[in-house]
């Protein structure tokens, strides 16, 4: 199983998926027909049209959202709900998942990214759509935030920090959380986990303190015995 999960598209800085090139272009490798999954958006045409013209500046082609036939896929962000609510009502999670887990390439970035999660329980997005679940590909066993964001010690803001939030969210739930900021993004290779990029990435589990995890290889602390475990795809 190959999975590139990046945490945005656009960096501060940096043009749409320029930032992300060439992690792409390693990533995809021979493949070259992509297939695009725009349903994170409200206009599947115009964002298909803008990820099509970006993609093939990479050699690439977006043959549209029919992965049967593809190299490879690649799921864009958005809003998340929506995305899942979609991909239920075309009965796509299953086929998704199977391809993916048989080899097929894919790269997500952020709604793209979470996707690929148990749930999307950790994503920032608004439930704009109502989903039947919030059960998402499962393609890895832990959580993602993209988009994370560091507290601001100069804020005056007094609602709750991203951090707050991850953190209730192990009020409820045992599955590690991943924060990925933007810039950054996880490369999956079967049992491999890498972190990509130049900024760490930030590891909550419940009951245990948060670790700051520096690109390369990317593993997760047992919290029961102290030793390190590699997260394992399903």
């Amino acid at each position: 199983m190959r999975l590139l999960l990046i945490s945005s598209s656009n960096v501060h800085g940096y043009g749409y998926l320029d930032h992300a090139e060439p992690m792409i272009r390693a990533h995809f490798g021979a493949a070259k027909r992509i297939a695009f999954i725009p349903y994170a958006a409200h206009d599947y045409a115009a964002y298909t049209d803008k990820v099509r013209k970006r993609l093939a500046l990479m050699d690439l082609e977006v043959i549209g959202d029919d992965f049967t036939n593809a190299d490879a896929l690649f799921i864009g962000g958005g809003n998340t709900f929506r995305l899942l609510k979609t991909l239920q009502e075309r009965k796509l999670l299953g086929p998704i998942r199977e391809r993916v887990r048989g080899g097929l390439t894919y790269a997500g970035s952020s709604a793209g990214s979470v996707i690929t999660c148990p749930t999307i329980r950790t994503t920032n997005d608004m439930p704009i759509v109502e989903c039947s679940s919030l059960d998402a590909l499962g393609l890895i066993p832990f959580q993602l935030n993209c988009h994370y964001l560091d507290p601001d010690p100069n804020s005056t803001h007094k609602g709750e920090t991203r951090e707050d939030r991850l953190r209730e969210f192990h009020e409820e739930n045992e599955t590690p959380v991943v924060g990925l900021r933007e810039g950054c993004a996880l490369q999956v290779e079967d049992d491999a986990v890498t972190l990509l990029g130049e900024k760490t990435a930030r590891l909550f589990r419940r009951g245990a303190e948060t670790i700051e995890v520096a690109p390369g290889k990317f593993v997760i602390p047992s919290r029961e015995d102290g030793e390190e475990s590699p997260p394992q795809g399903r």
